[in-house]
């Protein structure tokens, strides 16, 4: 996609606008243009409803603008006849319905072809785009279903790592809501607003006058549930575009969320499987 700029010629939302640019696109691209790809006025926006005035320069961000993960730059921290585990770095997609996307598993695809291996890679789980970090994939329908049938009691441990704005208060707890999705984001509830119940638990490990570096264990899934959570907690984690500060002046490029710790019963061997990649460099230096 390349860059697109716009000025405004009647009053509209900004969800409006990227309609009216993009009518052809599915309602999950066009969401993910707001989340990562609008500048209004030099400013980074990604409110749903921004209201657009007449005159207004608005700009959606070509690929020529984004800083990209190279090919080839997803290391694999374990491989067997049946899954692979890999370090997905930030920036790169799951999976997606677009075909000319990059993501992990167009990655894995094009590694199993290089290899003449007739194995395809199938998703399991998903990390959001910006978040780097472990990520388990199968390498048939049959264990990708056998994970799926038991994730929950096959997944012994999710850990990960984030930076915050500030420190987490109280420095340790647990934060319960419900959460399901709305029409351009996640909508929390403390009460069951229909959604899932989601709970995470957290705990502060070192912070400084600033920013605060902050441990995630995750008893549920769902989708955004730590950048929800923590926004709702008063400490947003760092350069999150959609549930953190609009003004997000942090040293961070990417989004401070970081998959640490993933243990797993294998769905074949029966053997219990454990990878952790410590925490990000940058990370630390930045609470240092």
């Amino acid at each position: 996609m390349k860059t697109i700029e716009k000025t405004v010629e009647q009053e509209m939302t900004l969800m409006e606008l990227i309609g009216q640019l993009f009518p052809d696109s599915s309602r999950t691209s066009q969401k993910e243009i707001l989340a990562h790809r609008v500048v209004i006025q030099s400013r980074r926006v990604t409110q749903y409803d921004y209201p657009l005035k007449p005159g207004m320069k608005v700009t959606i961000e070509g690929d020529e603008n984004r800083g990209k993960p190279a090919r080839g730059k997803m290391p694999i921290v374990f491989e067997d006849r049946y899954l692979m585990v890999v370090n997905k770095p930030s920036g790169l997609l799951s999976n997606s319905t677009e075909e000319r996307d990059i993501t992990v598993i167009s990655e894995i695809n094009e590694y199993l072809i290089k290899r003449r291996s007739r194995q395809r890679a199938h998703i399991v789980h998903r990390l959001d785009r910006d978040t780097s970090g472990l990520l388990l994939v199968a390498k048939s329908k049959e264990v990708a279903r056998a994970l799926e049938r038991d994730w929950k009691g096959q997944v012994t441990e999710r850990i990960y790592v984030g930076v915050t704005w500030g420190t987490p208060v109280p420095r340790q707890g647990t934060i319960v809501s419900w959460l399901k999705d709305g029409e351009y984001s996640v909508v929390s509830s403390p009460t069951d607003n229909g959604g899932k119940k989601a709970i995470t638990h957290y705990k502060t490990l070192k912070n400084n006058r600033k920013y605060a570096l902050v441990q995630f264990s995750l008893e549920t899934g769902r989708r955004n549930q730590i950048r929800v959570h923590m926004r709702e907690n008063g400490h947003p984690i760092l350069k999150d575009p959609m549930y953190g500060y609009d003004d997000d002046r942090s040293p961070m490029k990417r989004l401070a969320l970081h998959a640490m710790r993933l243990c797993f019963i294998h769905p074949v061997t029966g053997k219990e499987m454990r990878f952790d990649t410590g925490i990000p460099e940058e990370f630390d230096l930045v609470v240092s």
